[in-house]
């Protein structure tokens, strides 16, 4: 009876202890003065003649009822619009190599920090972040700039949150490129009846969980990120992630996406009617080939397909091959 009371007492201070070591190494991991948002909120409101070279530009874009931290380029540009969507954990700083060639393509583009990461649209509820919300905020920010009409890509999330703002509003958006994520409807099906697929979305019912996640990828100056999720970006990418996500509120803003995903779902017809290109790892560990294979049904010829020798992080490992392919798809409709 006394060794059960000691081995009791045992898993009751690990218990304690813990959680206390987590958060102790997440607190001090944090930036509490609030550099980048400070930094942010020093960047210039959006001008159209400010964001007229292939370079981009940082701004602030209002929209709606937040503020949105942008890269713009390309404006004065007639061959089109594009706008750009960066998935979980990144920015519109996975963009930085892309945008300048769809600029000097002859395009405008718009690549913006989405809700949670921009410090401007950064809601405390779960609720704020399904993914309705998040495709208002796409269309949102396409009306500040003055697109009408656009050509969307999206990776990882913000893949997701371009399904379904086809999904919706299709008539709004001229092309659509898929970077790492199939068809939703394809994807969620692979989920629901494939061990495999099931497997590899496991990781989405950790992100779910309550203060485990942040505590984790922000412990010991966010190490498990920079060594692992991190491995394969830049060091002017990893510093501005690193600046953006040690910020008190932001990473668990950007985890609430996953939190809220299961509140809403798209609406709408998913066969998908626009031209479509998915660009994809035959490595990615988050994606196997029943959701690849599953598509298929959506589409009636105007799905193009390029697999590349790489896993999830398309831009970081071979941004040139991924620029061809999304410029190759703007081309279906503005030849």
């Amino acid at each position: 009876m006394k060794v059960l009371k000691v081995i009791g007492y045992l898993l009751l201070a690990l218990l304690v202890l813990v959680p206390t070591v987590l958060w102790v190494g997440s607190y001090f991991s944090l930036d509490h003065d609030g550099l980048h948002t400070e930094a942010t909120l020093q960047l210039p409101e959006f001008e159209a003649t400010a964001s007229a070279g292939a370079q981009p530009t940082l701004s602030q874009i209002r929209a709606g009822d937040f503020t949105y931290r942008a890269r713009t380029a390309g404006f004065g540009n007639s061959v089109g619009n594009v706008i750009l969507l960066h998935g979980f954990p990144e920015s519109s700083a996975m963009y930085v190599d892309m945008i300048p060639a769809l600029a000097t393509a002859g395009y405008q583009v718009v690549a913006f920090d989405q809700r949670g990461y921009s410090p401007g649209a950064r809601p405390d509820d779960v609720a704020a972040y399904t993914t309705d919300k998040l495709v208002a905020d796409v269309f949102a920010v396409a009306d500040a700039v003055g697109f009408e009409q656009f050509h969307l890509v999206g990776h990882d999330w913000g893949a997701a949150v371009g399904w379904a703002a086809v999904f919706t509003q299709s008539e709004r958006i001229l092309s659509w490129s898929a970077l790492s994520i199939p068809h939703l409807g394809a994807y969620g099906e692979a989920i629901a009846t494939d061990p495999d697929q099931q497997s590899r979305s496991a990781y989405i019912g950790f992100f779910q969980l309550p203060f485990l996640p942040e505590a984790i990828f922000s412990f010991n100056g966010f190490n498990m990120m920079k060594t692992g999720v991190y491995a394969d970006h830049g060091d002017e990418t990893l510093a501005e992630y690193m600046a953006l996500f040690s910020e008190p509120g932001a990473l668990t803003a950007s985890l609430n996406w996953y939190r809220a995903s299961e509140l809403a779902n798209p609406e709408g017809d998913f066969h998908v009617q626009i031209p479509t290109a998915l660009i994809w790892g035959e490595h990615d560990p988050v994606v196997g080939e029943s959701a690849l294979m599953a598509q298929e049904k959506y589409f009636q010829g105007n799905l193009w397909k390029t697999k590349l020798d790489t896993g999830h992080w398309l831009m970081e490992t071979h941004v040139q091959e991924v620029t061809v392919a999304v410029l190759e798809n703007l081309a279906r409709i503005t030849d």
